[in-house]
């Protein structure tokens, strides 16, 4: 695994670094691959990021859009990932209705949405259990709790380790999210945290001795892909 932290000046840096690294990806890839898949995050952090690449010139026939994890809501309601990603990003550009994969969320029983969001993966990259996908680019957040993708401390979603995807828990309302092992699968992951809030949960992070299952964001370390942590300086000052 190769790791790197960055911290940037601001968030305005954060994001044109954002924005640099994820269109070296995304180049790179297509040079060598026929297509590209980006899986996103979710939260306030990443919007101006997918502002940004709503205006790159890229062949976005070629680029695949799946989620990290959404919360159970309908795609119009104000708190879908889905919907703050079309709005700010996929709607404005030239991408396939096939190329976006949302995350279903119309079933009543999320476990029975989850295995169908797990189903459809299994079947577009062609991979087969005990195997998993991988993604080129898995874009995370993390919370002041630790926590990335819908993987909350002391949940029974860290523990999943046979799937892609599973139900996570947040105040008691679900949310379907990758699993653990499948994030470790990628190619390239990219964690965006901003904000003087996130430090506690940063130094455990990093800390040699910290819980993982009190901050999940530590189980993260794809050993065959990339790992970068980006970081404004309200964030990651006290980690350069």
């Amino acid at each position: 695994m190769q790791k790197l932290v960055e911290v940037l000046a601001d968030k305005q840096a954060l994001i044109a670094k954002s924005l640099a690294l994820v269109l070296e990806k995304i180049t790179t890839s297509l040079d060598q691959q026929d297509y590209f898949t980006i899986a996103l995050s979710g939260g306030s952090t990443p919007k101006p990021l997918y502002e940004a690449l709503s205006s790159q010139p890229l062949d976005w026939s070629k680029i695949h859009v799946f989620w990290g994890d959404e919360r159970y809501v309908s795609p119009d309601h104000p708190d879908s990932n889905q919907r703050m990603a079309r709005l700010a990003w996929l709607d404005r550009i030239a991408i396939p209705a096939a190329n976006i994969h949302h995350v279903p969320t119309d079933d009543p029983d999320p476990y029975l949405a989850a295995q169908k969001y797990d189903d459809h993966l299994r079947q577009w990259f062609g991979v087969n259990s005990p195997d998993f996908p991988v993604f080129d680019l898995i874009l995370l957040g993390m919370g002041d709790d630790g926590h990335t993708a819908s993987l909350f401390p002391h949940t029974a979603a860290l523990t999943v380790s046979d799937r892609c995807i599973t139900v996570g828990e947040k105040d008691g309302n679900p949310r379907l999210t990758f699993t653990v092992p499948l994030i470790n699968r990628a190619r390239c992951v990219i964690f965006i945290a901003a904000g003087e809030s996130k430090r506690p949960a940063l130094h455990e992070i990093f800390s040699a001795y910290g819980d993982s299952f009190s901050y999940p964001s530590r189980l993260i370390h794809p050993p065959a892909g990339e790992l970068y942590w980006l970081l404004d300086a309200a964030a990651g000052s006290s980690f350069v």
